[in-house]
């Protein structure tokens, strides 16, 4: 694998797993009982998006070296899943 694979492959990792960390710990104007005037109720009282980048990024790094493990070192690919997953279409 290249660098610019791996860093594509990386990027989407980094991205997918972003959007699963965004809405970890985000509370609301409205739950916290302050709403600022001219601002959304539903916008967010303190997001903590500094924290949420180095999460992500760490999040990213732990599945990208598992990804790494498992093609590069282990010589595993998208062909080698139907020998992976067992078949439960024929009976017995």
């Amino acid at each position: 694998m290249g660098w610019l694979s791996a860093f594509a492959i990386f990027f989407i990792i980094w991205w997918v797993v972003l959007f699963a960390v965004l809405p970890i710990g985000v509370r609301s104007q409205a739950e916290d009982g302050s709403v600022e005037p001219g601002t959304e109720a539903g916008a967010p009282v303190a997001p903590r998006l500094g924290f949420k980048v180095a999460l992500t990024t760490a999040i990213a790094i732990g599945v990208f070296s598992i990804f790494y493990v498992l093609t590069v070192t282990m010589g595993l690919s998208v062909d080698d899943i139907p020998s992976i997953v067992p078949d439960f279409s024929e009976p017995g």
